[in-house]
């Protein structure tokens, strides 16, 4: 992998040549839409961040999707019935995906992987240096191998946008979810003037200041909630009957 690197950091960490693993994505979408059948072409992929783009990599492609763990015999053993014969397969990990890796080199099926720096690549026919280990980086290469395929097929064109965006690919974990609804929910509790101090005691406390008897200049009896009688000088005579009709 040392031809893929373009240098290293302070910290140690490796650089990968960005031309380079946009040179290997052209070759690779090349390879895949070569093949007549699409669905002899195998996309693997064993962990859990990677398994939505692999999904989305063969919704989008027409590919075979293997994600989740790679039952042995799936490519050696006939009697099985799982047993598959691809033509082209696809790895996201060569060291996670390893059963595979070398079943199908057992059966001389030609390789490719997504490889890091420090992934083995002897059993790999094309190698894509990227970074692996990450949800976002493993995201953007699968969803860029999709899109070349389609453009080298012709069910797209590089003219235009494609309209599917990363993000579809993106893994989403289902504990941070769950935990940002919360947070929403929380945000919608909360008061919408948080710095007015409402105290409730005292102002319910508080004695009513309209003294009983100007309730009868209202209509409304100082006793009850009935009308009240004989209050000619109120605004208000519940009691008086109607003069004029409708």
């Amino acid at each position: 992998m040392s031809t893929y690197v373009h240098g290293c950091t302070k910290d140690n960490y490796h650089i990968i040549k960005l031309d380079k693993t946009w040179e290997k994505i052209l070759l690779s979408a090349r390879a895949i839409a070569a093949i007549d059948h699409p669905t002899d072409v195998y996309a693997v992929g064993s962990r859990p961040f990677t398994q939505r783009a692999v999904l989305k990599f063969a919704n989008y492609t027409g590919t075979t999707a293997m994600a989740g763990r790679f039952t042995p015999g799936t490519f050696t053993n006939q009697k099985q019935s799982c047993f598959r014969e691809p033509r082209l397969l696809i790895v996201s990990d060569p060291i996670s995906d390893h059963q595979a890796v070398y079943e199908a080199n057992s059966v001389n099926v030609p390789l490719i992987a997504f490889c890091n720096t420090d992934t083995p690549i002897s059993r790999v026919d094309i190698v894509i240096p990227c970074n692996n280990k990450s949800t976002h980086s493993i995201a953007v290469v699968w969803w860029l191998l999709a899109r070349e395929v389609r453009r080298i097929r012709g069910e797209d064109t590089r003219l235009h946008q494609w309209s599917v965006l990363p993000d579809l690919f993106l893994y989403r974990d289902p504990n941070e979810e769950e935990q940002n609804a919360e947070e929403v929910d929380d945000t919608r509790l909360e008061p919408v003037l948080p710095g007015a101090d409402i105290e409730a005691a005292e102002t319910w406390g508080v004695e009513p200041t309209m003294p009983v008897g100007s309730l009868g200049d209202m209509g409304i009896a100082a006793a009850g909630y009935g009308p009240v009688g004989g209050t000619a000088g109120g605004w208000s005579n519940l009691d008086a009957d109607p003069t004029e009709t409708w």
